[in-house]
């Protein structure tokens, strides 16, 4: 489960990038692959978040 995370989250900005035609243009609003990023970016905060608060609940705090 671990190991399809962690290739989800490296692969998916990659499929979500369009090819570069060389031309610039201007930005009007985020591209896909920023959007991308960022929710794997908040994906991963949620996932390492939560396994640890799994890791320690339930142990009482040491004096």
């Amino acid at each position: 489960m671990l190991r399809i995370a962690f290739v989800l989250l490296i692969a998916t900005p990659a499929f979500a990038a369009a090819p570069h035609s060389g031309v610039a243009g201007s930005r009007s609003m985020p591209e896909l692959s920023d959007l991308a990023l960022f929710a794997c970016a908040a994906f991963a905060v949620w996932f390492v978040r939560n396994r640890l608060r799994a890791r320690f609940r339930g142990k009482a705090p040491k004096d």
